[in-house]
This record gives structure tokens, sequence and C-alpha cells, in this order.
């Protein structure tokens, strides 16, 4: 798979206050990639750094295995925070504005309009737009030109559920035809929806960065009752795998530590003579996952 951004030792401060403190990061080829956080976790400055608009302090990072340049720049389309587009103007009268500053031509206009479902309104001034129209508007905007990345700040902020579902399922759709794009959220909702893959960022750290599945896949607890619970843990201290063991209540919760599925350990628990009375696969939301990541390192 084909490295499209890194990251290495990042850093920018604003006094005394680290915005980013020395991040490393890598997006690969197709990813649909979220970085999450708090607001003041730094997402927003490090975008602004990958787009030219804010000078680092220290640190380097490549796009496309190639210091940033204007060629690469243009392989590259984003939205930072809220949509700005001239209110007394049609949705195409603003996009020819956008392709003239990128330097394209206006035969994409209709194609991207339709893509975004603002076809039927191309011709309504932007003030007529709803939040949600006007955000669709904004992803049009980023379209333009087909660029290879696609860039979103808070693409749902201020949006009503209608408004949020809909930009929601549009980014999907776009990470369906295989464009890399690099979202930063403050809503785990969002981003566990949307993306493969999650940096969790807080005061400007980063805290984990991978596949949003390995954040809780050595998290999972299999609750096991039997009648005979202290012959249930000598037989469970003597199969490999087992991470952890420990009582609750009537019970015994086990970390599988990845290693062993239910039916696995069930079947071995038959072999020594054990017929379990419970159980249960209790599995850790990411959300619980998340905060935990983040009180840990307050």
């Amino acid at each position: 798979m084909q490295e499209v951004l890194k990251i290495e030792g990042l850093t920018k401060r604003y006094g005394a206050i680290r915005a980013i403190d020395g991040l490393n990061l890598e997006v690969q080829q197709g990813q649909v990639f979220g970085i999450l956080g708090p607001n003041g976790s730094g997402k927003t400055t490090t975008l602004g750094i990958l787009l030219d608009i804010t000078r680092p302090d220290s640190g380097t990072f490549t796009w496309f295995g190639q210091r940033p340049t204007h060629l690469a720049r243009r392989r590259i389309g984003a939205t930072l925070e809220s949509p700005v587009f001239y209110p007394y103007l049609s949705a195409i009268n603003n996009l020819k504005i956008v392709a003239n500053i990128k330097g394209i031509g206006y035969k994409g206009i209709d194609d991207v309009l339709e893509l975004v479902g603002l076809y039927g309104r191309r011709h309504s001034k932007f003030r007529t737009y709803s939040l949600g129209m006007k955000q669709r508007l904004a992803i049009a905007s980023v379209l333009l030109g087909d660029p290879e990345v696609l860039i979103f700040d808070e693409p749902t902020n201020g949006l009503d559920p209608q408004g949020i579902a809909e930009i929601r399922n549009l980014i999907i759709d776009l990470a369906r035809r295989g464009q890399t794009i690099l979202l930063a959220s403050h809503l785990l909702d969002e981003v566990q929806k949307i993306c493969s893959h999650v940096a969790i960022m807080r005061r400007g750290q980063r805290l984990f960065s991978g596949p949003i599945g390995d954040l809780s896949k050595e998290t999972d607890l299999l609750e096991l009752r039997a009648d005979d619970q202290e012959k249930l843990v000598t037989a469970l201290g003597e199969i490999d795998g087992m991470a952890e063991i420990k009582k609750e209540g009537n019970m015994l919760l086990v970390n599988l530590g990845g290693t062993l599925t239910p039916a696995e350990i069930n079947k071995l628990l038959q072999q020594k003579g054990i017929v379990l009375s419970h159980l249960n696969l209790r599995r850790k939301s990411l959300e619980q996952e998340v905060l935990k990541l983040l009180e840990d390192q307050r």
C-alpha cells in the first residue's frame, strides 16, 4: 500500500502552549483516516500545517513520499472549519470562483454538484441554503479537480441530526470510490461510522494510531460460570493464552487477549470435564476505550 502522508516529530507552540507536541503519523492510500480528540487537542492546527497555512516550529511531513510543493498540494482537496462562499451567488457561480482559484476549467462543476446532491439547486443563491446544503457545497468545492486526497475538518459541526446523517453518508460514498480521506473530528460516533483508521490526540500528543478495530480487539471479556468454580479456575490456568482471570460476583471474567475464541475455550474446558452453566462474550465499546485512553493521560 502506497504511503500518502508521513508526519515526523511535528511540533507547534503558541507561547507556553504546545498545540502539537512531537506528532508522528502515517496515512496510506485508500484509508479513511480520522484524527479524533477533544477541542484544543491540536487537530485543526495539524491540518493547517499540512496545508501550509500554519508553519510548524519543528518536525517534517511529506505528501506522496516528497516534501510538500505546490504541485503536491494540487493533488489535495480540503475544507477547514466553516465553509465560506458569496451569499448572493448561486452554487454554480461560487464553484466557478473556486475553479478559477484552482486553475481548472468549469467542466466538472455539474458532476460534483450531482455527486453531493445539489444539482437541482445549482442556480439557487448560497444564502437560501440550509446548513447541511452549505456543507455539501463545501464538499463539492473540495472535489473540484478530482484530488487524490480529501481533507475535512469537523464536517458535521453545527448540523442537525438529518444534516449530520447526510454529510456522513456522503463521505462514506466518497470513501467507497477509493479516495484517501483525512477527517478531523471531536465526535467519536462520526469517526467510528466513517473511518477505517484513527489517531487519538490530546493536548497535541498522539495517544493511539491504527485501525479502529485495534482499539478494542484485546479488551473483550468472557463471562464464565460452572458448578465448581474452583475447578474452573484451575482448568483455565492450564490453558495457554488466558491473559487475565478475575472474579466478579458468581462469575469469572477472562481477558481473551485476542488468542482464543469463546467456542475454543468452551471446547477445551469440556475436554477437561467442565460443563459451563454460563458463557457470554462481553465487548467493551469503542467509547469506553477512547474515554479510558484520554483519562489515563490526564
